[in-house]
């Protein structure tokens, strides 16, 4: 609908698949449904195959500052700092999120500490969704991590901010593989395609909502530190 524009929002999209490029990934297929969508309304939109990239394990900004010799996230993270709505998709495995998951949030972790010009953690105002893949069972379980580590570290999440596919639990087809009828499994999954649309606009609608950020009072690290209290009353002395 023309009706709605969000030319003004950035987007990027972590996909956390382990295969390298040019190798096709399932989740490239899915993570293209939303940012489709977004296309079609003016949000500029990233996608970023985390895997390509030779970024260092650990829980600072930049691990070359402790013992790593390269280092791309410091590079990848200004990715995060110019998007409204940062989504990470990535396959099951073993029932749980991918290695190269984990590895994402922790660096996201890593930059927890970074403040905006109002002194606010600087991930305020920012929306966050995650997608999800495979062929094993566990789309909530995993979907339940990210998004509380995305929350925890200041995003806000929309309602209904998570989607996936995964179809009958064991070996078989990833989403978009071809089948012996021709068709392409869960390309027609109504579940998938409505969360999927569902997150989708629930993010643009919230970035747009929360472009000017979230208000600065009550969550001023530096000013905590200096001794105000927001109104907070301790209980021992009351």
């Amino acid at each position: 609908m023309s009706d709605y524009d969000f030319s003004n929002l950035r987007a990027v999209f972590f996909n956390t698949t382990l295969k390298k490029s040019p190798e096709s990934s399932h989740t490239d297929t899915l993570i293209d449904v939303s940012k489709t969508i977004m296309d079609k309304h003016g949000v500029g939109t990233e996608v970023i195959r985390v895997i390509d990239h030779d970024i260092a394990t650990g829980v600072y900004p930049d691990m070359t500052e402790h013992g790593w010799k390269t280092d791309e996230w410091p590079a990848l993270y200004k990715k995060v700092q110019d998007a409204n709505i940062v989504v990470i998709a990535g396959p099951i495995w073993l029932g749980d999120n991918s290695s190269v998951t984990k590895q994402l949030i922790e660096r996201l972790y890593a930059n927890s500490g970074d403040l905006n010009n109002d002194g606010q953690y600087a991930t305020y105002g920012k929306v966050g969704g995650c997608l999800i893949t495979g062929n094993e069972d566990g789309i909530k379980h995993c979907a339940m991590n990210i998004l509380y580590s995305l929350q925890h570290i200041g995003f806000t999440i929309p309602p209904q901010a998570d989607a996936g596919w995964i179809g009958e639990a064991g070996p078989g087809p990833s989403y978009g593989d071809k089948l012996e009828d021709g068709s392409h499994a869960g390309i027609n999954n109504d579940f998938t395609n409505r969360n999927t649309t569902f997150m989708t606009w629930n993010l643009m609608h919230l970035a747009k909502i929360l472009k000017n950020g979230i208000p600065a009072y009550g969550n001023q690290r530096g000013k905590w530190d200096a001794g105000a209290r927001f109104d907070f009353e301790n209980p021992e002395y009351r």
